[in-house]
């Protein structure tokens, strides 16, 4: 490491260690040296490496993983958006990447519809949805909270399905015979992780997270079902 005393130690150790991932001295899924190990090669206290490496973790460079150790993240999954784009699965996406897509139900309900739901249904105020939650998984690593909006009357089969480690637009397409194809609007905002979020997707309460609201379509442009997800920020990138 060279010696830059402009340079704060946790800094340079970060920076050290980023560099090393993207030179491919660590490969994705391979664990880092523990911090007593780093705090003896860098010479300087654990508190200064124990910095570096909750930095990188945050920036999506390392993943901790509870009682083994500290391990190179996978590489961030890109879902590119344009005007004339189709929607794509996360399965697919995964699979893209070379990853195992996974979900873990949270939540199943039957819950009232609202106004924007009311709006691309065409429906009435009596109307009912089935709300599925999820977390959804690359390689075992929480990327998105999935919260997933459909009309019961016509899915209600889908309440007592299996949905760990599914596909939803499989799901919704084994039910109904009709298959996403595209979204009729969707919008992007940028939020900060709850604590209930930050436990749920394994980052830090107030890390970056990407809301995205989805409404999708069939391939006469019927509507299907809402998707409202929150992105890890660090984990999957948005290309407009």
């Amino acid at each position: 490491m060279p010696d830059n005393t402009f340079v704060p130690l946790y800094q340079q150790i970060k920076d050290d260690i980023k560099s090393a991932i993207e030179q491919g001295k660590y490969r994705p899924k391979e664990q880092i040296p523990t911090e007593p190990e780093l705090s003896a090669e860098y010479s300087v206290s654990r508190v200064t490496v124990r910095r570096a490496v909750e930095e990188l973790c945050s920036e999506g460079y390392l993943i901790k993983q509870q009682g083994r150790g500290t391990f190179v993240s996978t590489p961030r999954i890109h879902r590119k958006f344009s005007v004339s784009s189709q929607a794509v699965s996360f399965t697919k996406t995964c699979q893209e990447y070379g990853m195992t897509a996974g979900a873990r139900v949270l939540e199943r309900k039957i819950v009232p519809v609202r106004e924007d739901e009311k709006t691309f249904w065409n429906c009435g105020d009596d109307t009912l949805l089935l709300y599925i939650q999820r977390v959804r998984t690359a390689d075992s690593q929480p990327v998105f909270l999935e919260n997933l909006f459909l009309p019961y009357d016509q899915f209600k089969t889908l309440m007592q399905a299996d949905w760990e480690n599914r596909s939803a637009f499989d799901l919704i397409d084994s039910v109904s015979g009709r298959r996403v194809v595209n979204t009729l609007r969707r919008s992007i905002e940028a939020l900060r992780a709850t604590p209930e979020q930050s436990s749920l997707l394994s980052v830090p309460v107030g890390d970056a997270l990407l809301h995205l609201n989805c409404y999708f379509i069939d391939h006469e442009n019927h509507p299907l079902c809402i998707g409202r997800q929150y992105y890890v920020g660090s984990r999957y990138m948005l290309e407009i």
